[in-house]
């Protein structure tokens, strides 16, 4: 800029000696400036126009490329295809859950701000509240201190021009005394707004880790329920950036309302001292500041539903960064990574788009906003000023011509007041600025406030089976298996838990297998596992014999109907389900036996180390326990196989011995004396097998076998001694 000023400054010269004068230049090139900002703002609204996008449409006709599309490569063409279809998606999604409101100032925000703040302040005396009074009191002090400063600079002025050397240094030593509690104040309100925002934040964090781990909700938002896509940025993100808004807001608020107060009180007592009228000033910037308040408030985009898009579409990149990092060994394998890349520029791309949105709608709203703040009402600020010099009496001594001691000192007392009054009125200025500044972080709270409350009614539904998803068939399509209510399906199946000791069979009683979506897989299924009866579940793919282990286990909900099941004993489940890829937990060799049980668990069942080593034993695992001890803490998920990863799941399934065992494809990677051990084992124990499995090998440790064909239909029988496993089912 400094180039770029002396160059202009060598032009203006020679302008100047070709007989142009200064000014005119000036003029000229402002006015050039202007011409080509206008220029460039109206011709992409120009090209933009209908006739203009007519006559593109006319020439795509006659075969003739546009320069767009000459320039666009294919790809670029597909990603904008891919974003438009993803677009309308989401707001047929919006469109089809008419109780969603859209984020804004109104009832329903006030609404969930006040739940929202009964969690973050719980009671009327607490460690919040604690920090809220310090923190009014260091605000209130600090505008104390503000007025003073502006009274010890007007009083410097005023006895620089009495030439009273004496008073005035020691007005100026007390200028830097009140320099070091002023710095502490300042320093303490930001200490304790981080505070404040640390404490809501852990309110919150904690009253969702309720919420989320209750019922088994981690599993139903995100499998069972279609509102929240990214539940891990709303717990971590959200509620950090809501907590922070929070916190400033209150400090952005509540300091300018005191400085306005204060100050105000201030302004009024000089104008008293100066013999002028009190309230034609305030009366003035009171209308003024009303006024352009109120047009602020009428061109102000909406930020908050900008805000809360941005956020939504944020989570949803970091929803396809987690897929990819979570499945980077499978997408490896297929060589999908043009197709993920292209997802990622597709999801990165709208981002963009929303932030440029919010860009272009700050702009012009900025610019309205700083033309008021700067101008407007420093023009009106400099009219309160002179008001009481022009009006009031102390004027009147302006019409001697002799200039006496009285007249020097009322001269150094209007300089004081003028000092005084400008430092107030840049300290009001300011505190008004940020006081509609502020209007801006509460629209923009108002969008963290929807996502982050929205999260928690969704937990709150979701932990009494209230769900919202979209369904595969309309309503009518059901045929009265399942009923809807506000669009949501309602699970109007029971779920009984028995207490007799010498009752423990397992009964399903015309329970429908449905999936989360409303797939009607099984319309009815009826039968009875009683101990002993291994049962073993054949079907083709997509059959519901996954999804029947779902339902047992409480994962899904039911219907209609009836399920029996055992209550289950504190110290020994009813039911231990084993997946095909078991997980590894975060801990040390014992931890993943022992899942998810703690060591206080172990301990009051008297197990020891000695007994792990029996089960790994059970398992071909002991030589982990040879190589490592139980306490080593490694990265299990990535140090074992796929095979000894499905060993240690069995292993813990011989260290709870629960009544049965949901089995779902959990040996397949074992090899097949190995497997027949553990299977022997089991039913040494005890243990009730149920079992989904592809390897006939299996079918002698069953004697009952349920089979789905794939249509709806289902047999339950006992299996014959010597019967092999059918063609189909080898598929």
């Amino acid at each position: 800029m400094t180039v770029f000023s002396k160059y202009v400054d060598r032009i203006a010269e020679k302008c100047e000696q070709n007989g142009l004068s200064k000014h005119a230049f000036s003029y000229a090139l402002v006015t050039s400036a202007i011409l080509a900002l206008t220029v460039k703002v109206t011709i992409p609204y120009i090209s933009n126009s209908p006739s203009q996008s007519q006559k593109g449409k006319s020439k795509n006709n006659k075969g003739v490329l546009t320069p767009s599309e000459i320039d666009g490569s294919d790809e670029d063409l597909k990603l904008a295809e891919a974003e438009k279809l993803l677009v309308e998606q989401q707001l047929k999604k919006k469109k089809s859950n008419k109780q969603m409101v859209e984020p804004g100032l109104n009832k329903e925000f006030m609404k969930q701000l006040t739940m929202l703040g009964k969690i973050m302040i719980p009671q009327a005396i607490c460690y919040e509240t604690g920090l809220l009074t310090v923190h009014t009191f260091c605000l209130i002090s600090r505008t104390f201190l503000s007025i003073y400063v502006a009274a010890l600079e007007g009083a410097i002025v005023k006895f620089i021009v009495r030439k009273d050397v004496k008073q005035f240094a020691l007005v100026l030593l007390k200028w830097f005394g009140i320099a070091i509690p002023a710095t502490f104040v300042n320093s303490m309100i930001r200490f304790l707004e981080s505070k404040l925002a640390l404490a809501f934040r852990t309110r919150l964090v904690r009253h969702s880790y309720r919420l989320y781990f209750k019922n088994q909700n981690y599993y139903r938002v995100s499998n069972l329920d279609g509102r929240i896509e990214n539940a891990d940025h709303r717990l971590t993100e959200d509620i950090s950036v809501f907590a922070s808004s929070v916190a400033h807001l209150y400090s952005s608020l509540t300091k300018p309302c005191f400085d306005l107060m204060l100050i105000g009180l201030a302004l009024m007592r000089s104008s008293r001292k100066m013999k002028a009228n009190i309230l034609t000033g305030p009366a003035l910037s009171v209308s003024v500041i009303a006024l352009t308040a109120h047009i602020l408030r009428i061109v102000s985009p909406k930020f908050g539903q900008l805000v809360s898009e941005e956020a939504n579409r944020y989570g949803y990149l970091r929803h396809i960064h987690s897929r990819i990092i979570t499945n980077a060994e499978e997408i490896a394998f297929y060589g999908g990574h043009k197709v993920e890349m292209q997802q990622l520029r597709q999801a990165y791309n709208r981002l963009v788009n929303q932030m440029n949105n919010i860009f272009s709608q700050k702009l012009w709203f900025v610019m309205l906003e700083q033309f008021f703040m700067k101008y407007v009402w420093s023009g009106t600020g400099m009219i309160m000023v002179s008001l009481p010099i022009l009006t009031g009496a102390a004027g009147a001594t302006e019409s001697s011509s002799v200039i006496t001691g009285a007249n020097e000192s009322n001269v150094s007392e209007r300089t004081q007041y003028l000092t005084t009054a400008r430092n107030l009125l840049i300290s009001a200025a300011d505190a008004i600025e940020r006081l509609m500044s502020s209007y801006k972080e509460v629209v923009a709270l108002a969008g963290y406030t929807y996502r982050v409350a929205g999260m928690m009614d969704v937990f709150e539904e979701t932990a009494q089976g209230i769900y919202s998803k979209v369904t595969v068939a309309e309503n009518d399509d059901m045929n009265g298996i399942i009923e809807f209510r506000d669009g949501k399906p309602i699970a109007k199946g029971r779920i009984i838990y028995t207490d007799d000791p010498g009752y423990m069979s397992i009964s399903l009683k015309a329970v429908p297998v449905v999936t989360p979506n409303c797939d009607i897989v099984v319309p009815s299924l009826t039968l009875c596992i009683e101990p002993g009866v291994h049962l073993l579940i054949t079907g083709p793919n997509g059959c519901g014999k996954s999804s029947l282990f779902r339902i047992l286990s409480g994962l899904w909900p039911i219907y209609a109907g009836e399920l029996h099941i055992p209550r289950p004993v504190e110290d020994k489940p009813c039911m231990f389900y084993i997946p095909q890829r078991p997980y590894m937990s975060i801990g040390s060799l014992c931890d993943q036996i022992i899942y998810p049980d703690t060591r206080e668990d172990m301990k009051r069942k008297d197990i020891d180390e000695n007994q792990l080593r029996d089960i790994l034993k059970m398992v071909s695992l002991e030589h982990i326990a040879q190589r490592d001890s139980f306490d080593v803490v490694r990265d299990w998920k990535d140090i074992l196989s796929g095979g000894e990863k499905q060993r240690m799941a069995v292993a813990r399934l011989f260290y709870h011995k629960p009544k049965y065992a949901l089995l779902d494809e959990c040996t397949s990677a074992v090899s097949i004396d190995v497997e027949s051990s553990i299977y022997e084992s089991a039913k040494s124990m005890g243990i009730t097998l149920l079992t989904i499995t592809h390897r006939p090998t299996l079918w002698k440790y069953h004697t009952h076998i349920l089979e789905f064909d794939g249509m709806g239909s289902w047999r339950f029988r006992k299996m014959d001694a010597n019967e092999q496993q059918k063609e189909q089912f080898l598929q």
